[in-house]
C-alpha cells in the first residue's frame, strides 16, 4: 500500500521553488554591477578633472601644473614653470588609462549583465555593442584580458617615459607583471579554442 504524500506541496513543485529560488539569486548581483556604474561616474569626474587642470596648465596655470605635476607623479629636476611634453606626454597617457578601464567597466557591466544576470533585449537597437551578440563567459574573459593587457601597457609606458622617478625593482616588476597577464591571456584564448574544436568534434 501506497504512503499517501503529506499535505502541502508535492516534492516535485518544492524542488521546483528550490531550483527557482537558486536561479532567482543571480539577481543578488545586479548592485554589484549598480556599483560599478557609480565607479564609472567616479572615473568621468577624474578625467574631466584632469582634462580641465591640462587646458588651464596650457594657459599658464601654476596652481593647475603642479596638480598635474603632482597626479603623474613626476618629479623634475628643476621647478616646471610651464608645461613640458614629457608632462603633456604623461597627463595624456593617464587620460587614455582612464578611457580603457571605462571600457573595461562597460564591458563587466553590459557583458556580465547579459551573461550571468538577465537579457538586455537589445537586438536590432542601432547602438548594440559588436561583441554582446555572440557574447559568452569565455569570450569574456578572453576579452577582459586583453583589455587588462592594455591597460597594463599604458601604465608600463607611463612608467618608462617617468622612469627616472622609480626604482630599477618597480620597472622590473612592473614589466614582469605585464607579461604574466600577456601569457594570462593567451592560455585563455588556448584553452577556449581547445574547448570549440573539441565541441565541434563531438557534433
Amino acid at each position: 500500500m501506497d504512503t499517501p504524500n503529506p499535505p502541502g506541496l508535492p516534492a516535485s513543485s518544492k524542488m521546483g521553488l528550490l531550483a527557482s529560488f537558486i536561479f532567482a539569486s543571480r539577481w543578488l548581483q545586479v548592485p554589484l554591477y549598480l556599483g560599478l556604474i557609480l565607479a564609472q561616474g567616479v572615473y568621468v569626474w577624474h578625467f574631466l578633472l584632469e582634462l580641465w587642470h591640462l587646458v588651464e596648465a596650457a594657459f599658464g596655470s601654476q596652481e593647475a601644473l603642479q596638480a598635474l605635476v603632482t597626479s603623474i607623479g613626476y618629479k623634475p629636476d628643476a621647478p616646471l614653470t610651464s608645461l613640458n611634453e614629457t608632462v603633456i606626454m604623461l597627463v595624456v597617457l593617464a587620460l587614455i588609462d582612464v578611457v580603457m578601464i571605462s571600457n573595461l567597466l562597460i564591458m563587466v557591466i553590459i557583458g556580465g549583465y547579459e551573461t550571468f544576470v538577465s537579457r538586455l533585449n537589445i537586438e536590432g537597437h542601432p547602438d548594440q555593442p559588436e561583441w554582446l551578440s555572440h557574447v559568452d563567459a569565455t569570450v569574456l574573459k578572453v576579452k577582459l584580458g586583453l583589455s587588462i593587457i592594455g591597460i597594463s601597457s599604458i601604465h608600463l609606458l607611463k612608467t618608462f617615459i617617468n622612469a627616472a622617478n622609480y626604482d630599477s625593482k618597480v620597472l622590473i616588476a612592473q614589466t614582469a607583471i605585464h607579461i604574466a597577464f600577456l601569457l594570462s591571456a593567451l592560455a585563455i584564448a588556448f584553452t577556449d579554442r581547445l574547448l570549440r574544436n573539441n565541441t565541434l568534434r563531438s557534433h
